[in-house]
């Protein structure tokens, strides 16, 4: 187990080391480890799902608004905000979805032992 008790897991070894101290001390914690970890990723799955739908949403508009262009340059005005739209968002969600991973990961640790 890490050094500090409620201590950060900061790498695979320290996971590891926690869940075999776990494991030892309370064979119950695995479980609850375990449930903390499908919470958590059925929550990143349901974000992602939702980032997906307003991607494709956006891939719609795109097509709509160039299916009435008059003329090449404006194309290429709306392909170029497409893709800087694209980049931010993919960039947020990226961070997101990071920062999400790593709350599962430290609630899933901090889980309380019996």
């Amino acid at each position: 187990m890490p050094e500090k008790k409620g201590a950060a897991v900061t790498s695979p070894e320290d996971a590891m080391k926690t869940i075999a101290g776990m494991q030892t001390a309370d064979p119950s914690a695995a479980a609850r480890l375990y449930l903390a970890w499908m919470e958590g990723l059925g929550d990143i799955g349901s974000e992602a799902m939702q980032f997906v739908a307003e991607r494709i949403a956006e891939d719609v508009k795109t097509q709509h608004e160039i299916l009435h262009c008059k003329n090449p340059a404006e194309i290429m005005a709306i392909q170029r905000r497409f893709l800087q739209t694209a980049l931010d968002q993919y960039v947020a969600e990226g961070g997101k979805l990071m920062k999400m991973s790593n709350e599962i990961v430290q609630e899933a640790f901090a889980s309380p032992r019996k």
